[in-house]
């Protein structure tokens, strides 16, 4: 994340929140100022002068004698055509005098002889065309180069150094900017031809180095905005005219104040000359700078010349000299303007773009061609569906019998890799542009945001779109059906069909955006692989990576896990699952916050290899938050075109990769405008500054399962000291530390990120509390204090003998089997990876006799074992508690913060919530004892459930069986709960919203404020979610409808 610069740390305590910083609506240019519709009379003009003054090279004469001397004395040239090349090269070039105030008398004139190379080449060809220039410079040093080549107007090369050139200078200068090693870019064409028969002109870049002075002039603004004089390069600064520097001083403060870049243009007097001024963050995208030319090429635009600035605020901009070719065949450029910048929002987001230059020539508008990226994208996620094969297939096997189970995984698995690959979908999408022309239409049809108020002319796009005659869905299938001859392209031309009819509402005609987000309907997938439909879905694409957020019910709260690659092979796998992946820990949260408000959701990011996930995460969050804030601001953020047509309210918490990313999240809703809803949006928050309360340093999620460890102890008499262990998941977690310290038993092996730490005598107890305390792994165990028998061996280890003989290859190898190899009374995983226990591996914990190597399982990190492994396990007689029963603590808490956030005004959740001088207030305290009371009730009183059912079936269901039918039925309940009017009963309402909230909150707010303040979505959730859990908690899941009226009528007392 190191490129794109953190904003400043907020002052501690309320003071953080007090400025509603609500910059991006009344920015620089205020709410109106950007409204930038195709009229030439929202059009700022400025001066027909230069942007940029070059400096006059006042030595220049006394260098062309030194270079005529030195091009003489290589003796490549003959000399009687010395002085006439050396005079041609500096007077009729149109070289700009940069370059020669840049360059060494030396490398001018190597410069001078390759091009007499080069028409001497041409000459033997006998066409003028051929002739072509291609000098370069790169200073090895890393201070900058100069590349000058042949390059017509208004045409991107596709062979020859024009070709790569501004690739490269991406590559090389421009993506990996930071503040502190950055580069600045020129780039003119030549005023000449390079010579009288070749009509070719030659274009220059310089690219030098940034240097910031270590002490900057002082500011001359009194308001504490950014003065751009004091985060510029000296050099700009001697450049750069009074105006351009107005301009990118206006356009800076934008860039400051939003998330995504800021755009504007503006018209030249007295000329078709257009600039077009871009900034962003730096990071925020990459290989811009050359996309934007094929952008403009695309509109029959050239460039005179181009600017690349970068300032030591961590903000770049990007000013491009546009005018239209003197025999252009495309748009007028007042009309076309308009256009490539709507596009360069998209080129934004999406830079590398395989379909926007087409090498088959059918080259699409860039909207076009990200629509087929999204497309493509969505493709591989859904096309590789299973079929009535799999279906017939499935409904032979039994899926409770191991061996079968695994059959089904396997043929599910092959099915998914093989049917359609990234590259198939991309040939056969580039095989069908014109059917990809009219798909588009078809979803622009309804989503293009129509501006009815206006009666400016529309934008080009708009006119593109009712010059395509669209077509209606039939007729369009129909189309696809008759011209697409084989299966396969046509299920992924289908594809498409199908995801425009399932777009809700998206991004991707907001002008300013950072990735492109789409809202789903999920009636698409399929019933056989997805047999719960979840309630609705998110799909975000970036340049860098591609996300999913799945929800169970309407209101839904989970994680958001970022998905990380060690390799290409594992990157390739995690695409194909990352939905699958996605759908299942959604569809297992939904059963683990069965009593709670909230249902399932969960969000997954998948970074490209090498992307910072922090960027990731941000443009995620960005994107999503402009399909739940209704946009305000003309030419920023507009009104979309929204099918779903209610408000939507997303909670959303920390997972793997984003643990320290929620009070971004929160902050940023706030400052996008979310007034009401910042303070729920996010859990996981950190508690000084935010007023979240922090699983870990209340043991919220540990509770939980401790709940279960010692109801197993208690109801099996059995006395906690006298008990073997073993844990994954090591003292640096937040489970495995907070384990190791509320546990008093013998723990003989811990198996963690940094290695296995095991000793059969029992770990030493005093060392593991250290390491807990610390927040260290085991790789730190201080190895005095094992016993002869015990031992440690580190990930990184080869080669080790441990004290029985045995030799350890490779420590990692080891780390990632150590689960099955040792025997205890307990088990407790309390982190690993998902499916570490599954089919295929199960019977390694069981020894040669058949006897299980541990008597009691308490499943604490998240899908540790498959279903299948667990049933294995019970049918031998262990008892086993599966994870969405056992860590419910850490929901429970999580839901708590949000109905705090939800409960409290703003003013009192900076008062109540957030620490003082680093310490909480009383209210807080009290309110997170409440939390940790209400979590060890709900778990203590489902292990109990659990355990009489249990008890009464005589053994005859398992108990993983029994915790899912639980969940189902106290699901099931709720939702019927919901729609049914027995919310409406006001008394019954209140005395059950009286005791679902914490008693500390009540007291505070008072009951009919809470009524008041609650969303009715959130409360008639909270209503049915308590009455559902207690009533079957107390009843089991087979109370009757006589002792549901029991209960009911109690509710009002």
């Amino acid at each position: 994340m190191s490129s794109i610069p953190t904003p400043p740390p907020p002052r501690p305590g309320a003071g953080v929140l007090l400025d509603p910083n609500m910059s991006h609506l009344n920015g620089p240019y205020g709410s109106n100022a950007s409204s930038r519709t195709s009229s030439e009379a929202s059009l700022p003009r400025v001066k027909n002068l230069p942007g940029y003054t070059t400096p006059v090279f006042k030595g220049k004469e006394e260098q062309r004698a030194k270079v005529q001397a030195d091009v003489a004395n290589k003796g490549f040239i003959p000399r009687e055509l010395v002085a006439n090349e050396v005079n041609w090269f500096y007077s009729q070039l149109g070289i700009d005098d940069t370059y020669f105030q840049n360059e060494s008398p030396s490398v001018i004139s190597d410069h001078i002889i390759a091009l007499f190379g080069a028409k001497v080449l041409a000459y033997t060809k006998h066409d003028p065309k051929k002739l072509v220039i291609d000098l370069e410079r790169i200073d090895e040093n890393g201070h900058g180069a100069t590349f000058i080549h042949t390059s017509r107007p208004g045409l991107t090369s596709t062979e020859g150094p024009g070709a790569t050139c501004e690739s490269r200078i991406d590559s090389l200068y421009l993506d990996q900017s930071t503040p502190s090693n950055c580069y600045r870019l020129e780039t003119f064409r030549s005023t000449g031809s390079i010579s009288a028969t070749a009509s070719q002109q030659l274009r220059c870049y310089f690219v030098t180095k940034c240097h910031f002075p270590a002490e900057p002039p002082a500011s001359t603004r009194t308001d504490g905005r950014t003065d751009i004089r004091t985060v510029s390069d000296p050099v700009f600064l001697e450049k750069a005219s009074e105006n351009t520097l107005e301009i990118y001083q206006q356009v800076m403060w934008q860039v400051e104040s939003r998330y995504g870049p800021v755009m504007e243009v503006f018209e030249v007097e007295g000329t078709r000359e257009r600039r077009l001024v871009i900034g962003y963050k730096m990071g925020g995208t990459s290989r811009f700078f050359s996309a934007l030319s094929n952008l403009y090429h695309f509109y029959q635009l050239y460039s005179a010349r181009k600017y690349v600035e970068q300032f030591s605020n961590g903000i770049t901009i990007i000013s491009l000299y546009l005018n239209p070719l003197p025999d252009s065949t495309g748009a007028p450029i007042e009309n076309s303007i308009f256009q490539v910048m709507k596009e360069a929002s998209l080129l934004y987001c999406l830079p590398d773009n395989p379909f926007f230059l087409d090498p088959s020539g059918s080259n699409h508008a860039v909207q076009e061609a990200t629509y087929a990226y999204c497309g493509w994208v969505f493709a591989q996620h859904f096309c590789n569906r299973l079929g009535p094969a799999y279906l017939h297939l499935k409904n032979i096997l039994d899926e409770s019998n191991p061996a079968h189970a695994e059959v089904l995984n396997d043929i599910k698995r092959r099915f998914r890799e093989e049917t359609f690959t990234r590259e198939s979908i991309a040939q056969i999408i580039h095989a069908h542009s014109e059917i990809i022309r009219l798909l588009y239409v078809n979803f622009a049809m309804v989503h293009y945001p129509a501006d009815e108020n206006s009666g400016l002319m529309p934008t080009l796009s708009y006119q593109r779109l009712q010059t395509t005659q669209p077509l209606s869905d039939a007729e369009l299938y129909d189309r696809i059906r008759r011209t697409v001859p084989n299966k396969q392209d046509l299920q992924v031309l289908e594809s498409f069909l199908i995801f425009n009819k399932h777009v809700l509402k998206t991004n991707f005609y907001q002008p300013t955006k950072v990735a492109l987000s789409f809202r789903l309907a999920p009636d698409f997938l399929p019933e056989v692989e997805y047999p719960k439909k979840p309630f609705g879905m998110f799909f975000v694409i970036g340049n860098e990576f591609r996300g999913f957020h799945i929800r169970f019910r309407d209101v839904a709260r989970g994680g958001i896990r970022i998905v990380m690659s060690r390799n290409k092979e594992n990157y390739s796998i995690n695409q194909r699952m990352l939905f699958d992946e996605n759908y299942g820990l959604a569809s297992t949260q939904s059963l683990k916050n069965k009593d709670i408000p909230e249902g399932g959701a969960k969000g997954t990011i998948l970074p490209s290899l090498g992307a910072s996930p922090r960027r990731c995460f941000e443009k995620y969050v960005d994107s999503i938050i402009d399909l739940l804030i209704p946009g305000q601001t003309p030419g920023i953020k507009e009104r979309l075109v929204d099918l779903y047509g209610k408000p939507e309210l997303l909670f959303f918490g920390p997972d793997e990769g984003t643990a320290d990313m929620m009070d971004w999240a929160a902050l940023h809703a706030r400052d996008r405008g979310a007034e009401t809803w910042w303070k729920s949006f996010t859990t996981g928050k950190s508690a000084e500054r935010l007023g979240g309360v922090p699983h870990d340093t209340y043991g919220m999620t540990s509770l939980s399962i401790r709940q279960y460890v010692l109801g197993i102890y208690k109801q099996l008499g059995l006395r906690e000291k006298d008990i073997t262990k073993v844990q994954t998941g090591g003292p640096d977690g937040d489970l495995g530390s907070n384990e190791i310290l509320l546990s008093s038993d013998k723990t003989v092996a811990i198996i963690d990120g940094s290695g296995v730490l095991a000793d059969p005598a029992g770990l030493n107890r005093e060392e593991l509390i250290r390491l807990a305390k610390l927040r260290v792994p085991v790789a730190n165990f201080d190895k005095s204090k094992l016993s002869k028998d015990g031992y440690l061996v580190k990930v990184e280890d080869q080669d080790v003998k441990l004290p029985s003989g045995e030799i350890v290859l490779d420590g990692t190898d080891f780390r990632n089997g150590a689960h099955l190899r040792f025997k205890a009374d307990m088990f407790v995983p309390c982190g690993g990876r998902p499916e570490a226990v599954n089919i295929s591996n199960v019977a390694a914990l069981t020894d040669t006799e058949g006897k299980p190597h541990f008597k009691y399982i308490v499943e604490g990190a998240n899908l540790f074992f498959t279903q299948q492994a667990r049933l294995h396990l019970e049918k031998r007689k262990v008892v086993l508690f599966k994870d969405s029963s056992t860590n419910k603590g850490g929901v429970t808490s999580s839901s708590l913060e949000v109905l705090a956030g939800l409960a409290l005004s703003t003013q009192e959740y900076l008062d109540l919530m957030i620490f003082k001088d680093g310490k909480p207030s009383e209210f807080y305290q009290s309110y997170v004892r409440d939390v940790q009371a209400k979590i060890t009730e709900n778990a203590a009183a489902e292990f109990q459930c659990i355990w009489r059912e249990h008890a009464r079936l005589q053994g005859a269901k398992p108990r993983t069986q029994i915790s899912d039918e639980l969940s189902s039925t106290l699901n099931n309940l709720q939702a019927e709960l919901e729609s049914s009017d027995l919310f409406d009963d006001v008394p019954s309402r209140k005395g059950v919203i009286r005791r679902a909230i914490p008693q500390t909150l009540v007291e505070k707010v008072g009951l009919e404020a809470l009524l008041e303040r609650l969303p009715e979505p959130y409360q008639r959730a909270l209503f049915s979610s308590w009455v559902a859990s207690h009533f079957i908690y107390k009843y089991g899941v087979n109370g009757s409808s006589v002792d549901f009226f029991h209960f009911a009528r109690d509710l009002a007392n």
